[in-house]
């Protein structure tokens, strides 16, 4: 290790023929990440609301808490929003999902097990991951509730100002 190098050339030499192409393909590999059931699990966070969450192949159901999609989110608004990741993947109807949700509210409730499902479809199917990354669904939304300040009436909100 006493030799400088000088050139591209001898940098090449000294490190290996590797292209840039190969080091890519090396750092992006990604391993499926399944337990002994087949199963890949995630937590997906939302506001206040923590969801556990394990996919499987199957037929496309979706249970939460110990129901069905539809009988938990009554809405059809959060249904669509637990649909989203596999429409962006491209396997809608191909996983059965388990999801077990607490805290927050409903539409919470819904971001976290969204989230859940995202990260837990690319460790079970790493090919998945451009796509979802993509559309911003394994990025946990780190909004949340601004505290009430002493002297005010809400967060921001202020009492009527009276001069006189």
């Amino acid at each position: 290790m006493n030799e400088e190098i000088k050139s591209l050339d001898a940098l090449k030499e000294a490190v290996g023929e590797v292209t840039a192409a190969e080091q890519v393909q090396a750092v992006i590999a990604r391993e499926p990440v399944r337990d002994e059931l087949g199963r890949s699990y995630a937590t997906g966070k939302r506001k206040d609301a923590v969801a556990r969450v394990w996919i499987k192949p199957g037929s496309g159901k979706v249970v939460v808490n110990g129901k069905e999609m539809n009988k938990y989110f009554a809405r059809p608004v959060l249904q669509m929003i637990l649909a989203q990741p596999f429409s962006v993947a491209g396997v809608t109807g191909e996983f059965d999902v388990m999801a077990t949700v607490k805290g927050g509210g409903l539409s919470g409730q819904a971001g976290a097990v969204k989230h859940g499902i995202s990260k837990a479809l690319q460790l079970y199917e790493p090919s998945l991951r451009p796509a979802l990354k993509a559309a911003g669904f394994l990025t946990r939304d780190s909004r949340v509730v601004e505290r009430k300040k002493y002297g005010k009436a809400k967060a921001r909100k202020s009492f009527q100002f009276s001069k006189r």
